[in-house]
This record gives structure tokens, C-alpha cells and sequence, in this order.
């Protein structure tokens, strides 16, 4: 990251199926998606998936797509919606009083996973 600090996601269930079903599938690397060395995965890996599969995105537009929906179709509060994308207050007095990692975004998370899902109107 970044940032170079400690990124906490609340995850909804299917993901945390996913990541199941990624571990039993796995070689035991505690890597969700490693390489084939086992390594990480390279920051071009998606840009070249994505290329590769003439797709018109890149991966960044995930974050941003996010970001709009949260902004546009939601109320959940801006401070709430910026932990999630693991910005960081840059505001120097502001960021001393905000000690908090804002990780109980759970029903943030869960409505992101319901929009995608298509289960609320957009």
C-alpha cells in the first residue's frame, strides 16, 4: 500500500467464500493469488489481464467506481467511505483527532456488495 501501513477490510460473506474456496484450491502460499513462482503478483499483472482480455478499464476504476457510488447513491459519511480506500487525513490537525480506523464499515461494505450484486435500485 501506499500508505506502508496496516489496510483492515470488513469482508462480506460471499467474499469470505471466495477466499475459501481460493485457500482449498491453494498450495498452502498465504498468498490469495500468488504468480506461479509464488510470488506476489506484479502492480502490471491486472493492467495486462485486462489488456489481454480487451477489456476498456484499468484497475484503478474499481476504487474510483466505488467512490461514485458511495458519493452519489449512499449516506454513509465521508470519513466512513475514505477509511475504506485507505486515504489518509491529510489535514494535520484534523488527522491528530482522528484516531480511529473507522473499521466498523461494515454496512458500508455490505450495501457495496448488494449494489454489485444488483439487489438495490440504482
Amino acid at each position: 500500500m501506499k500508505a506502508k501501513r496496516e489496510h483492515q477490510v470488513p469482508l462480506c460473506g460471499r467474499a469470505l467464500e471466495i477466499l475459501d474456496d481460493a485457500r482449498a484450491l491453494g498450495d498452502g502460499n498465504p498468498l490469495v493469488f500468488p504468480m506461479r513462482s509464488g510470488k506476489p503478483i506484479s502492480p502490471s499483472t491486472l493492467v495486462k489481464m485486462f489488456q489481454k482480455l480487451r477489456l476498456p478499464v484499468v484497475p484503478h476504476c474499481f476504487r474510483s467506481s466505488f467512490r461514485d457510488w458511495a458519493a452519489e447513491k449512499t449516506d454513509h459519511p465521508r470519513e466512513v467511505v475514505e477509511a475504506a480506500l485507505a486515504h489518509v487525513v491529510q489535514n494535520e490537525v484534523e488527522a491528530a483527532y482522528a484516531r480511529s480506523d473507522l473499521f466498523d464499515r461494515r454496512q458500508l461494505m455490505a450495501d457495496w456488495t448488494e449494489y454489485l450484486n444488483g439487489e438495490v435500485p440504482t
